[in-house]
């Protein structure tokens, strides 16, 4: 089993980049089944995830290539319409292939999907929106079988702003019959992003990144390039490694739109800010101040995905922060590993209460899902001494060589994939 050894205390400071969108690419790269040619696809991660997507596209059938982050995809024959539990359960967003591959054959036998165990997350939304456009969906155990002759425009009220629902709503309604208005969609830029993609397929997608979209379903698709957005997460993790352990550093590649709803709290946390075109240079307090209250919202609020990022921030701040979840119940799974490293963090119901402490300690704790394990990473880096990190698994599905672009500016980092190696390893001071 790999892990991260690191050895904390050591000051941050430079430049990084900041990789394409995981959540960008993935229902692109489930969109691409709609096309009958070659699409081709810029700034693609090397992530877990992506690669289970393109397990995905390959077992129907798909031909893929990959270039450095460059990925080619011609879905001119797909031979399946099933996709294998084994194969569902490895992401969430696996569930994104059944409006693209109905919409594609007609008839789709799926499991339910898999991914981070952070609380509850029915496709309940899904489902009852692809029944609106005309799908019939049986479930049998723990796998679906969907029939969708033909899809037709509908009108979608959606209770939640769902991503994932919004997504395959979007990809089964662009070669439907007629419009489809979905009302209460997700606004997140990677909405926007998917959107963009099909639009210069041929497309007619709008209103992406509002409240209500709309989508003219088109009789067929052209191939189109495509790059993908920034991942406005990956630099928000960035931005809190600087905040704990970097007198200056420079996020290059991202879109600071993307990141406006986390900004206020760095700069409640005393850091500052300095943007540049797609770049952004932050400096740190000698110690970080408490945040009143953060409260995890659907886009355009605080992203429940930088909950545990900001959170692992903010141990060592001067002062006491509150912390609602309001998305995922089951986010705050990482508190108790924060708090081996000596942070003093409390949860009564859906909020976490943070007291700041002067100094984290090396501890050995595991990532209990992908955001979480990134905040051990955080709180590692800032750690006096030496820690391990376990089940890096869950970090490889967002992070592209996490270890190796944190070493870039100054980081005392490794990956080690044998239990003999770091016995051996002579610990540093």
């Amino acid at each position: 089993m790999e892990k991260l050894i690191i050895n904390g205390g050591r000051r941050l400071g430079g430049e990084l980049c900041v990789h394409g969108a995981k959540n960008s690419v993935l229902p692109i790269l489930a969109a691409t089944l709609l096309i009958k040619g070659e699409s081709v696809i810029h700034n693609v991660p090397n992530l877990t995830d992506v690669d289970a997507s393109i397990g995905i596209l390959e077992y129907l059938g798909a031909k893929v290539k990959r270039e450095n982050d460059t990925i080619i995809i011609n879905a001119g024959e797909i031979a399946k319409n099933t996709i294998p539990e084994d194969m569902m359960r490895e992401m969430r967003s696996s569930i994104i292939f059944l409006g693209s591959l109905l919409s594609r054959t007609k008839e789709a036998y799926i499991c339910y999907p898999g991914g981070c165990d952070i609380g509850v997350r029915p496709i309940d939304l899904h489902l009852s929106s692809l029944r609106k456009l005309g799908a019939s969906i049986a479930e049998s155990g723990n796998c679906l079988c969907c029939k969708a002759p033909s899809f037709h425009g509908a009108k979608i009220i959606l209770t939640f702003p769902s991503v994932g629902a919004t997504e395959n709503i979007i990809i089964a309604a662009a070669l439907s019959k007629g419009k489809t208005t979905i009302i209460n969609a997700a606004r997140e830029p990677e909405i926007s992003d998917l959107a963009a993609f099909l639009n210069s397929c041929g497309a007619r997608i709008f209103g992406a990144g509002e409240g209500t979209i709309e989508i003219e379903g088109v009789e067929g698709l052209k191939p189109c390039e495509h790059t993908i957005i920034p991942d406005r997460i990956v630099a928000a993790t960035y931005m809190g490694a600087a905040a704990m352990n970097a007198d200056e550093l420079t996020i290059n590649d991202i879109r600071t739109q993307h990141l406006a709803p986390i900004l206020p709290a760095f700069m409640e946390m005393g850091c500052k800010l300095y943007f540049d075109k797609n770049s952004l240079k932050i400096t740190s307090p000698k110690r970080l101040k408490r945040v009143k209250l953060i409260k995890t919202m659907p886009y355009p609020g605080f992203p429940t995905d930088c909950q545990s990022i900001v959170m692992a921030a903010l141990t060592k701040s001067a002062g006491t922060t509150l912390i609602n979840e309001s998305i995922f119940e089951g986010r705050f799974k990482h508190i108790s590993e924060l708090n081996r490293f000596g942070a003093d963090i409390t949860v009564n119901d859906r909020t976490a209460i943070i007291n700041g402490v002067k100094s984290l300690y090396g501890a050995n704790v595991f990532s209990t899902d992908l955001r979480g394990g990134a905040a051990m990473v955080l709180a590692a880096l800032a750690a006096e001494g030496r820690s391990t990190i376990s089940n890096i698994y869950h970090i490889d599905r967002g992070y592209e060589k996490l270890e190796e672009n944190l070493a870039l500016i100054g980081a005392d980092i490794k990956r080690i994939n044998d239990e003999k190696e770091d016995r051996e390893s002579p610990k540093k001071e």
